[in-house]
């Protein structure tokens, strides 16, 4: 069974935002760290596809697509692209000695991702 990038991010803005009335089992830091790995999950799907329309042979290497972005995708895309995905990466990670990351910072990304999601769905190839 496959999901979109789509999918993903709705359930991330539904782990930030619960409907009224639900339930919370989960800390908000933690909502916030599910979120992220949905994200971040949803950008990799987004590359992979955009990617495989492109040049298939680029799926292959993570740091290669993500480096040969910009002469494919352009500098815009590929700038906010490198930081979302960073930072996604840096919030998805439990480190003891650190809080874990802001529901607000996360739904910040949730907004990146979508545009991202867009970009690269509407890049020429």
């Amino acid at each position: 069974m496959s999901t979109s990038p789509e999918t993903l991010v709705t359930a991330a803005g539904k782990l930030l935002l619960p409907e009224p009335g639900t339930v919370h089992t989960l800390a908000p830091g933690l909502r916030a760290r599910a979120a992220a790995v949905l994200l971040r999950m949803a950008l990799d799907m987004a590359l992979d596809a955009y990617w495989l329309r492109v040049t298939p042979s680029m799926t292959r290497i993570g740091k290669h697509r993500m480096l040969c972005l910009e002469w494919y995708a352009g500098h815009d895309t590929a700038r906010r692209c490198r930081t979302t995905w960073t930072s996604l990466s840096a919030a998805c990670h439990y480190r003891s000695y650190e809080l874990p990351p802001a529901p607000a910072e996360i739904r910040a990304r949730l907004l990146e991702v979508t545009g991202l999601l867009v970009a690269l769905a509407s890049e020429d190839e």
